[in-house]
């Protein structure tokens, strides 16, 4: 029987990539001095978040796994045989393919990049204990060093290829919430919303991006209770007149996630749901004026924890105020010391985005119960800040249907 390969290169096609070369090969340098600091010889990668952003290739694992390797001289992804050609055409770089006919044929694929006995780069928030023991069997390294904190905070501050293409993203998240707004009325269900508001985004990428990749945008728009919390998902619930409604437009392009929040009401509020929302868009308001160069993290949280606190509402806060974008989405990315919390003291600087978005939740029974959240999009600039997101906050334009 013919013996068939461990790997092999599965290079055809034009390659697309939503950004330029020089873009990644910045990206890259920026790595490799992360990687000489440490004293790091070779870097295997293996989130989906670090592998689009330095290579420009986002995986769909399926339970399988894949990599990117970047030494002093080479970048090469490793992806799965199932994706043929499409990993290399949407990578900057190599790209190697292992086969499925051997176990661990993909740890195969990464020591012929690294060689043995090397100082190799890890991420220690993302590399299982599965995954480590093999790493140490296959390639017998001399240590291990955890980059992924200094990949992190590499992440969180964006070039300007990126913030235009954020830029676009909360261009499309107002027209997903101007078409959410469209579909409101009493006797909606959420799912029926909440495709309205998916479809009109996944509209308006393909018409600003033509060769992108179409994945993973999507609205959690909810009602009533449901609104209690910031990710409870959609469900059937069907809308009635007086509810108070979340409406949450994420859309995805290329792995960058962007986000447009706001608080509705079908038709009409009543007067202590009116007071809880004028009091979390004063918050909101106040929030972003405080987002400056300068600000630290924490400085901005106590502040505005204050400002609830005279209003006697701090207890119905859930989570921070705020949180940094880039290559993440719900289920990847999260840049955690970019957060308007307590226990972060990240100083704000020209070239980071972050979100303004203040969440006042008051238990089902009380008057006013239900989830009130605002949030804006907005870029650290030299003087203070840019707010990219359009669609209106407040009640003169969210009592709807």
């Amino acid at each position: 029987m013919t013996e068939r390969p461990q790997q092999y290169r599965f290079h055809q096609g034009d390659r697309v990539l939503p950004f330029e070369d020089a873009e990644y090969d910045a990206r890259l340098a920026g790595l490799r001095r992360i990687m000489a600091a440490e004293g790091v010889e070779a870097a295997v990668l293996t989130s989906m978040h670090n592998i689009a952003y330095y290579s420009g290739f986002l995986y769909c694992s399926f339970g399988r796994p894949y990599g990117l390797v970047v030494t002093a001289t080479e970048s090469v992804t490793i992806s799965a045989g199932i994706d043929a050609g499409q990993p290399w055409r949407r990578c900057h770089g190599d790209n190697i393919t292992y086969t499925d006919w051997a176990r661990d044929n993909y740890w195969r694929a990464i020591l012929s990049v690294t060689g043995a006995g090397k100082v190799i780069g890890i991420e220690g928030d993302h590399l299982t204990l599965l995954q480590s023991g093999k790493l140490q069997s296959f390639l017998l390294p001399k240590a291990t060093v955890d980059i992924a904190p200094e990949t992190m905070k590499s992440r969180m501050h964006k070039s300007p290829a990126e913030i235009a293409l954020i830029r676009h993203g909360a261009n499309v998240a107002d027209v997903g919430g101007y078409a959410i707004r469209e579909a409101v009325k009493a006797g909606a269900r959420e799912i029926d919303v909440a495709m309205a508001g998916r479809d009109a985004m996944e509209l308006e990428i393909a018409k600003r991006f033509l060769d992108a990749e179409y994945r993973d945008t999507w609205v959690w728009f909810q009602s009533g209770i449901n609104t209690d919390g910031a990710h409870n998902p959609v469900t059937a619930r069907e809308l009635q007149v007086g509810d108070i409604l979340s409406l949450n437009a994420f859309p995805m392009i290329s792995g960058y996630y962007t986000a447009l929040e706001r608080t509705m009401f079908v038709r009409e509020v009543d007067d202590a749901s009116l007071a809880i929302w004028e009091a979390n868009v004063a918050a909101h308001e106040y929030g972003m004026t405080l987002l400056k160069p300068g600000a630290s993290c924490s400085e901005v949280t106590a502040k505005i924890n204050h400002f609830f606190e005279e209003r006697q509402l701090l207890r119905y806060r859930t989570f921070g105020y705020g949180h940094s974008f880039g290559v993440l989405s719900h289920y990847y990315g999260r840049e955690a010391g970019l957060e308007l919390r307590e226990d972060i003291d990240t100083v704000l600087e020209p070239g980071m985005v972050i979100s303004m978005e203040p969440m006042l939740t008051i238990p089902d029974g009380q008057p006013g119960a239900g989830g009130y959240r605002e949030h804006d999009i907005l870029i650290i600039t030299k003087d203070g800040n840019e707010d990219i997101t359009h669609y209106p906050y407040g009640p003169s334009f969210n009592i709807v249907g």
